[in-house]
């Protein structure tokens, strides 16, 4: 039984992930030729604050980030 961990930074709405873990699923069983309902998918969310990139959090990445 395959399983895939995936962590993500928090914020992402329940439709994106679901299609996040839908993807990987399919993607999984296509490439090892197995079925669909035998795969496993973990959808882990870290805070923005504790997920660091280069010396900085993601938060304060966002906060440095001109609007949009």
């Amino acid at each position: 039984m395959p399983i895939a961990t995936i962590q993500i930074v928090e914020g992402r709405d329940a439709q994106k992930k679901r299609g996040l873990i839908a993807a990987v699923a399919q993607a999984i069983a296509t490439s090892l030729d197995a079925p669909n309902d035998n795969v496993r998918v973990i959808v882990q969310e870290v805070s923005a604050d504790l997920w660091g990139v280069g010396n900085q959090t993601v938060a304060e990445r966002r906060a440095r980030q001109p609007s949009q």
